[in-house]
């Protein structure tokens, strides 16, 4: 499976930005998705995720009430709405899918497969 990520882009900080991720197979949306992002000079860290029904998700504390993780199964697609941006969360954001079914995983280690990644740059 591949993911191609987009949506990225420079906002002023309390702004908002749609995150896409489209998978190149039906099988996609089988599959659990996460987002996961990166800042320079930091380790890869959990966002958001979503489970293969879209009826279970899970956010970092950093991000809950401001970002929602959604899917679109139909169009093998999942989403990371973001709100009320902040100068921190600047980084390269990254979809994954885990061919594990079941769960809402949150940790890099369960993912398969991976996104080019999107840069979002928040400004203050």
């Amino acid at each position: 499976v591949q993911l191609q990520a987009c949506g990225g882009g420079l906002v002023q900080a309390g702004g908002f930005l749609r995150l896409s991720c489209e998978g190149s197979e039906r099988t996609f949306s089988g599959y659990p998705v996460g987002w996961f992002r990166q800042a320079p000079g930091k380790e890869r860290e959990f966002v958001a995720a979503i489970g293969w029904s879209g009826g279970s998700t899970a956010y970092a504390d950093s991000v809950k009430g401001r970002f929602t993780i959604s899917r679109d199964n139909a169009r093998n697609a999942a989403y990371l709405h973001m709100n009320i941006l902040k100068p921190e969360d600047t980084a390269v954001y990254y979809c994954a899918a885990a061919r594990a079914r079941f769960g809402v995983p949150v940790t890099t280690t369960a993912y398969n497969y991976w996104g080019q990644g999107t840069q979002v740059t928040v400004s203050s």
